[in-house]
């Protein structure tokens, strides 16, 4: 009889990067072009060395509106607003506010400790080992990998989590 072939996935936050940069784009172009938006200023700064997104614009009311057309545009690229953390609002210069962003593209630690304490709990016959920056969940039935997906994507984590190499 042949041995049941065990089947795994993995679980990072990867960001992809260039739809982030695409998506950013989009909204400045849209942001540029909206009337409510007209001189006054307006700048998404993505800056992908440091991880991450400045908005500055006169009031915080104007930085949420560019920040929802943000949103928007990042929900059309498939990119979770989890990958988004408010890191801090500050006044800037000429009377604007800047509100900054880091951008989270890894599995943080604690996390990748609750993730793993979630799958044990479901008592499912899986196993899930920590590789640094991605889990790799691996059992013998599809169907418990399928229920430690569904699981994982109803809990409330900060990582926006990607599923990949599922086989």
């Amino acid at each position: 009889m042949a041995k049941s072939k065990e089947h795994q996935f993995d679980i990072s936050a990867k960001l992809d990067m260039q739809e982030m940069k695409n998506a950013v784009i989009q909204a400045q172009k849209e942001v540029d072009n909206r009337y409510d938006f007209k001189g006054i200023t307006k700048e998404i700064d993505l800056n992908q060395g440091a991880k991450t997104l400045t908005l500055t614009s006169a009031s915080d009311n104007k930085i949420d509106a560019m920040k929802d057309i943000l949103i928007s545009k990042m929900n059309k690229r498939d990119i979770s607003i989890n990958s988004l953390e408010e890191l801090k609002t500050e006044d800037s210069s000429g009377g604007n506010r800047k509100f900054t962003y880091k951008i989270i593209d890894s599995i943080e630690k604690d996390e990748a400790k609750t993730i793993q304490t979630e799958i044990k709990s479901l008592k499912l016959k899986v196993t899930a080992v920590n590789q640094g920056d991605e889990i790799r969940v691996s059992g013998k039935n599809i169907d418990d990998l399928q229920n430690v997906m569904k699981h994982l994507k109803s809990l409330e984590l900060k990582a926006p989590l990607v599923f990949d190499n599922f086989r």
